[in-house]
C-alpha cells in the first residue's frame, strides 16, 4: 500500500482537536475505503501508479467556510464541509503525479458546525468529526451525492468505515 501523507492545520480556537489521533484516523478510512470493492477500482487513483497519497485538512470555523463558499463555488452560505479534490476533479489527461505522489486536494471543516450537529443528535464531537473525515475522503476519491442512490451509497460507506475505525454512534 502507499504511503499516506496527510497535513493538517486548525485555526479555530473553540476547540483544540487532536490532530494526529484525527490525522491516523484518516488513513485508517482511507484504507479501509481502498480495501473495499465498491471503491477499489472505481476511484480516481485506480488507473495510476503511485507511491505516496497526499492530501490535507484545514479545521477552521463556519464564517471562514462561508467566505470560502462565496469566493470559490458562489454559495452564500457556511457549510460544515468543504472539499476541494484537485485530481479527482482534474481532467484524466491534465492529472499531475509528481515524484509518484498524488495530491488529492483539501478538506475544510467547521468545527464550531460539528460542535452544534454533536450536540443537536446527542453524539460526541469527535465522531462527528470523524464522519465529516470520511465524508471528506470520499469525495477526494471521486465520490459525490447529486442522486439518492450515490447518496445512501456514501452514507454507507462511511458508516462501515467508522465501525471499522472503531468510532461508534452514541
Amino acid at each position: 500500500m502507499a504511503e499516506i501523507n496527510i497535513f493538517s492545520e486548525n485555526i479555530y480556537s473553540g476547540w483544540q482537536v487532536d490532530e494526529k489521533s484525527f490525522i491516523d484516523t484518516a488513513r485508517e478510512i482511507l484504507r479501509f475505503y481502498l480495501a473495499q470493492d465498491e471503491i477499489k477500482n472505481c476511484n480516481c487513483l485506480s488507473d495510476y501508479e503511485y507511491d505516496t497519497i497526499s492530501f490535507d485538512f484545514l479545521y477552521c470555523d463556519s464564517k471562514k467556510t462561508h467566505e470560502i463558499n462565496k469566493e470559490y463555488r458562489n454559495k452564500d452560505y457556511p457549510a460544515d464541509i468543504i472539499t476541494f479534490a484537485i485530481f479527482a476533479d482534474t481532467d484524466k489527461n491534465e492529472r499531475f503525479i509528481f515524484d509518484g505522489e498524488i495530491n488529492l486536494g483539501e478538506v475544510i471543516i467547521a468545527l464550531d458546525k460539528i460542535i452544534e450537529e454533536a450536540d443537536k443528535k446527542g453524539t460526541t464531537k469527535e465522531y462527528e468529526l470523524a464522519f465529516l473525515i470520511s465524508h471528506g475522503i470520499l469525495h477526494l476519491l471521486g465520490f459525490d451525492h447529486q442522486t439518492e442512490e450515490d447518496y445512501n451509497f456514501i452514507i454507507g460507506m462511511q458508516n462501515k468505515a467508522l465501525k471499522a475505525t472503531g468510532y461508534v454512534k452514541v
